[in-house]
């Protein structure tokens, strides 16, 4: 079991992970040069090379990747529990699809992806420790509100 003071910094902890991770999914240009090391990488693992990206893709990867990098840098910023809570169920989502994408393809790149994601998922469905009083027991600090 966690305190609340621990469980603040795996969420900052697993909100730095993610900033370093999408920073290069956030723009059209930056995921183009990180597509072909992506891509290299995969065919390394015994896959095949990405598929090319036209600019639609382009969008969807750019939109998702500024809508998780604002959601890292809020955690980043204030590493509130319910904000781990919330963020471990993304992670379950996004494993979700990682996975069923990892059943279709076979492309063993997607491991690279599925494996931190469920655990900074689980990480973050550890219990916590409710203190009595002082600074962790404020509303605030509620797992939920």
């Amino acid at each position: 079991m966690l305190s609340v003071s621990a469980f603040r910094r795996l969420v900052r902890a697993s909100a730095i992970y993610d900033v370093l991770m999408i920073a290069p999914f956030t723009t059209p240009w930056t995921f183009l040069l990180m597509r072909e090391h992506l891509s290299a990488l995969n065919v390394g693992l015994g896959g095949v090379p990405l598929p090319v990206f036209g600019p639609f893709h382009l969008l969807i990867s750019s939109l998702l990747g500024s809508v998780v990098l604002v959601w890292s840098v809020l955690r980043t910023l204030d590493p509130q529990p319910r904000f781990g809570r919330f963020d471990a169920a993304a992670r379950y989502l996004f494993s979700t699809w990682m996975a069923w994408a990892l059943l279709v393809t076979g492309q063993p790149l997607l491991w690279l992806f599925l494996v931190p994601e469920l655990a900074w998922g689980l990480a973050q469905s550890l219990p916590v420790r409710r203190s009595e009083g002082g600074l962790e027991g404020h509303a605030r600090e509620s797992l939920l509100r």
